[in-house]
């Protein structure tokens, strides 16, 4: 076996593993609250700066409008979320928080706090996450800049 192609040697393998994984360890905080990790993912987008377009929050998370919309007419469903279109330009959606979406962010408040307690280990700690962050920063950085 040629040793390039081990899946131990693969960082690929490790993120993919690692994500999928943290997705998973944030399931039940998230069930708590009623969203899903990418509704998660919208309404910290949101929480940040509410009224949006599409664009800008697709463009955030680094997905695709075409992911973002079916996503985003879920949580309108849900009452998170509203859509509507821009005053300025009729061709742009705009989406904004409802109250029961801004409500939902002082129930999410705790789930840094307990996803750090469920994910910590020796080698991630306060002072080690800030050269883990600028690592993974610029790896999506790199890979994002060939289509952004």
């Amino acid at each position: 076996m040629l040793p390039q192609l081990s899946l131990d040697n693969q960082l690929c393998f490790r993120l993919y593993t690692a994500s999928r994984l943290i997705t998973q360890a944030y399931h039940p905080f998230l069930s708590e609250i009623g969203l899903t990790y990418p509704q998660y993912l919208v309404m910290m987008v949101l929480w940040e700066r509410d009224a949006q377009p599409v664009n800008d929050i697709a463009k955030r998370l680094y997905l695709e409008t075409n992911t973002v919309t079916p996503l985003l007419k879920r949580m309108e469903a849900e009452g998170f979320v509203k859509r509507g279109r821009s005053s300025a330009d009729a061709r742009q959606v705009i989406v904004s928080l409802t109250e029961k979406g801004r409500a939902l962010e002082q129930k999410a408040a705790s789930i840094p706090v307990c996803m750090g307690s469920a994910i910590a280990c020796d080698s991630l700690t306060p002072e080690t996450v800030p050269a883990l962050f600028a690592t993974l920063d610029d790896v999506i950085a790199t890979l994002a800049g060939s289509d952004r």
